[in-house]
């Protein structure tokens, strides 16, 4: 099975804490939110990354499979 690419949104702007906490993802922001974008082996990689989120107590806004690289 192939990786898979993610975007992860969640509420407020990540500050030095909490993207030190995911310094294993691309970490993005805009006003009002964060967007961590992480490739993953497979489906037990999401759920943990989800329950480190949810650890931290950040409210998801979306989550996002992106395609594939086309080839």
């Amino acid at each position: 099975m192939r990786s898979r690419t993610y975007e992860i949104v969640f509420v407020g702007q990540a500050g030095a804490a909490v993207r030190a906490e995911f310094d294993d993802c691309q970490i993005t922001t805009s006003p009002g939110a964060t967007t961590l974008r992480a490739e993953l082996p497979d489906q037990a990689a999401l759920i943990g990354l989800m329950l480190r989120i949810d650890n931290l107590r950040l409210e998801v806004m979306h989550v996002f499979l992106l395609p594939p690289p086309a080839t």
